[in-house]
């Protein structure tokens, strides 16, 4: 698989519009389209292979999956996950010769995601250093009382910013990363120790997101039961992830109905005892 400066100018966009502003703010842009999952799907139509996009997409959130961006602080950058690091492992797989669903073409994917991820925050406190100019002019207009003059500050200046570290840095890694990859195959071999390490490494990987997430939602041991249910579920009776979900989101819709059912009997009570005591 080659990419072509059309499809690599494609997934630079998509980079950009991630994180921009204009695409309705974070919750379309960088905790939609800036997602593995879903930038699985977009590198998957782009480069003409959905199905091998969205497996590798799928391997590399769960690695992500509990992945927040508390203020400033970033440990990797999604954006570089997804529309650089995702188009890297598929031309990787490819030209290994390797399945997106075997375990092999998991951990390879997951590696690619995990470099371009960590590489991929320079790329990120890069745009927040540039986007300081731009803060400093909207301080300055609004000093000046030119309130127009933000429209311009808030969504359109950082295009700019984008442009420098998002768009450009994505199609040329992706156009030129397809020959690294080539390079890198030539001299890392399938049978070789460098790449049964890398493998090795990549299927440990989507513990560290696994763990990441039950270190912040299990608060104590009965916590794991509802957890494992899932597993037990799929070992027991054969069902794939969405089917789980299902099930899960059933249950916690009963959970949601017994819980409001509790804090309405608690507010009823508290009403007359209110009453109770304007009679005395």
């Amino acid at each position: 698989m080659t990419i072509s400066w059309l499809q690599a100018v494609l997934l630079g966009l998509f980079a950009s519009l991630s994180s921009m502003p204009d695409m309705g703010g974070s919750s379309i842009g960088n905790y939609t389209l800036g997602r593995p999952l879903i930038g699985g799907l977009v590198c998957g139509i782009i480069l003409g292979d959905m199905s091998t996009g969205i497996l590798v997409g799928c391997s590399m959130q769960v690695v992500y999956i509990a992945l927040v961006t508390p203020g400033g602080t970033v440990s990797a950058d999604v954006r570089a996950v997804s529309y650089i690091g995702i188009p890297l492992a598929m031309v990787a797989l490819g030209s290994y010769g390797l399945s997106a669903a075997s375990t092999e073409g998991a951990a390879l994917a997951t590696s690619f995601g995990t470099m371009v991820g960590t590489l991929g925050t320079v790329l990120f406190y890069g745009t927040a250093t540039i986007n300081l100019l731009w803060q400093h002019i909207g301080w300055k207009a609004v000093e000046k009382r030119q309130y127009k003059k933000l429209y311009l500050v808030d969504m359109g200046l950082p295009w700019i910013s984008h442009l420098a570290c998002s768009f450009i840095p994505t199609v040329i890694m992706c156009k030129m990363g397809a020959d690294v990859v080539e390079m890198i195959k030539k001299a890392l071999p399938m049978d070789g120790i460098a790449m049964k390490t890398l493998f090795t490494v990549g299927a440990l990987l989507p513990c560290v997101g696994i763990a990441i997430l039950l270190k912040q939602i299990v608060k104590q041991v009965t916590d794991f039961i509802p957890f494992l249910f899932g597993f037990a579920l799929a070992a027991s009776i054969g069902i794939n992830l969405v089917s789980a979900t299902v099930v899960a989101a059933m249950f916690a819709i009963i959970n949601y109905k017994i819980k409001m059912l509790s804090v309405n009997k608690a507010a009823v009570a508290a009403d007359g005892f209110d009453d109770d005591e304007e009679e005395i």
